[in-house]
């Protein structure tokens, strides 16, 4: 990975003029002439975007008129139409036929402008938005090489991460403090390398049954597991500014929870009062006994066959099923496995089924308030 791509990534999700330039950053080593972020509260609302100059008056043209409505690709973001590959980069033109292609608003719009194979991942967020980064090539050059494609993969956890931050601030600046963290609309925190809290928004601390001051002005988690995971996390954190998801899990009629770290970096750093570390939690909500692919390698950096497996196993299947039924063997299995527990702080697969199949509202205390719009 280029060194510092990703601090500036995490600095673009709370000051999003800064995307711009990341996307143009990240094209240049990925051998692309221009890249987006779109960010979708829903199917039925244009997106906002950021993107590179080469693409910001078809963008826009894109987003104000009906072309969104339109176009095929947009169509994939709200369904399951293309199973089990969201979790990494792909060409969203292999999942289509002739007929949407010929159709197709965005096709039609890269063609005009030189522009050829898009490669894109799309990021369903555990907060309903969906994001979608895109780059794109020259017409004619053909698509990414492997080594690129490589390179965009692993950078999506931190893609995910602060597209999560820039969907829910809309993609517009974060101003202070106070007014970001309720900007956010989740339960958000902002703390030093240290772990002491210098702020925290009224859904964070709505939440005392999980979070829980300690000594000196921190902050712990009172399941066990999850608040050593956290300890663990903030010690990176100061020595390499890694970020991080940290699974805790249901409770009480609460689903489970992730606490994402983000760390804060240049001019974001003004924003937060010195502070060093953004803390977020999103819910892990599930329908149908089991938490799609894609969305469990948002949450904890799986890789697509690691949320694949943890998928099937999910739907109380034994890891030799599991394995026969992703066509691997049960060695290779058991080795994802060991992955998964590393990744989501669980020792066994009865704890990660009960992570994995929790229910309930994700925020008790907080339900009325959001019906009523508030939150």
């Amino acid at each position: 990975m280029i060194v510092g791509l990703d601090d500036r990534i995490y600095e673009a999700a709370l000051v999003p003029e800064l995307w711009p330039d990341v996307l143009d950053r990240i094209g240049a080593v990925s051998g692309s002439a221009s890249g987006s972020i779109l960010a979708f509260s829903a199917p039925d609302s244009p997106p906002r975007y950021k993107t590179t100059s080469l693409t910001e008056a078809s963008l826009h043209a894109f987003t104000t008129s009906d072309q969104w409505r339109d176009s095929q690709r947009a169509q994939f973001l709200f369904t399951d139409g293309v199973p089990d590959v969201f979790s990494q980069f792909v060409y969203m033109s292999d999942f289509m036929t002739a007929e949407q292609l010929a159709a197709d608003t965005v096709e039609a719009n890269l063609r005009d402008l030189g522009l050829g194979q898009q490669i894109t991942t799309v990021i369903p967020m555990p907060s309903r938005e969906v994001v979608s980064f895109t780059w794109e090539r020259r017409l004619g050059e053909g698509r990414h090489d492997p080594a690129s494609i490589g390179l965009l993969d692993s950078l999506r956890p931190h893609l995910a991460r602060a597209g999560l931050i820039s969907a829910r601030l809309n993609l517009e600046r974060a101003r202070a403090t106070v007014s970001a963290l309720d900007a956010i609309g989740l339960p958000a925190a902002v703390l030093t390398r240290a772990g002491i809290v210098l702020a925290a928004n009224a859904l964070l601390e709505a939440l005392g049954v999980v979070f829980r001051p300690s000594a000196f002005g921190g902050l712990s988690i009172s399941d066990e597991k999850a608040d050593a995971l956290l300890r663990k996390a903030l010690a990176a954190l100061a020595v390499n500014h890694s970020s991080g998801s940290i699974p805790i899990k249901s409770s009480e009629g609460r689903a489970p929870m992730v606490v994402h770290l983000l760390p804060v970096k240049g001019m974001a750093h003004d924003l937060f009062a010195g502070g060093n570390v953004l803390l977020v939690v999103t819910a892990l909500t599930v329908q149908g006994g089991a938490p799609a692919p894609h969305v469990l390698h948002g949450l904890f950096d799986l890789t697509p066959s690691e949320s694949r497996l943890a998928a099937v196993l999910s739907r109380g299947l034994s890891i030799a099923e599991a394995a026969d039924r992703m066509g691997t063997t049960v060695k290779t299995a058991r080795t994802y496995l060991e992955r998964i527990f590393v990744k989501t702080g669980t020792n066994r697969q009865s704890q990660l089924m009960a992570l994995l199949q929790g229910v309930g509202h994700p925020f008790p205390g907080l339900h009325r308030e959001s019906q009523e719009g508030k939150v």
